[in-house]
């Protein structure tokens, strides 16, 4: 699977690959909380992720969960139109907003 976004670890990939995510929020929009700096999941981050389980993944949004509550109503009607956009890339567009650094590929080290 090819992860793209931010650096908040492949192994919450890897959990979301075996069905342990904490919210499906529909249009292939998921949230999934990840531990930080030794924190754990409780105390660390939620990233809401586009998503289709075993082709892609893109982190398209991350907040503390002391910052704010869930993303607003239409906060969420934006990221389901990316999640469909981002996820519907072809290779050539995708390695176009890679080259551009658009988009940030995240390696697994398997």
């Amino acid at each position: 699977m090819r992860i793209f976004g931010g650096g908040v670890g492949v192994g919450a990939l890897e959990e979301a690959d075996r069905g342990l995510i904490d919210a499906n929020l529909g249009a292939h929009v998921f949230k999934k909380r990840v531990g930080v700096d030794g924190r754990g999941k409780r105390g660390g981050l939620r990233t809401l992720l586009a998503y289709r389980k075993g082709e892609r993944a893109f982190f398209v949004f991350g907040f503390a969960k002391n910052e704010r509550a869930d993303v607003s109503h239409k906060g969420l009607l934006t990221l389901k139109l990316m999640a469909s956009e981002l996820l519907g890339y072809d290779a050539r567009t995708l390695a176009q907003a890679l080259r551009a650094g658009e988009l940030h590929e995240i390696k697994s080290h398997e």
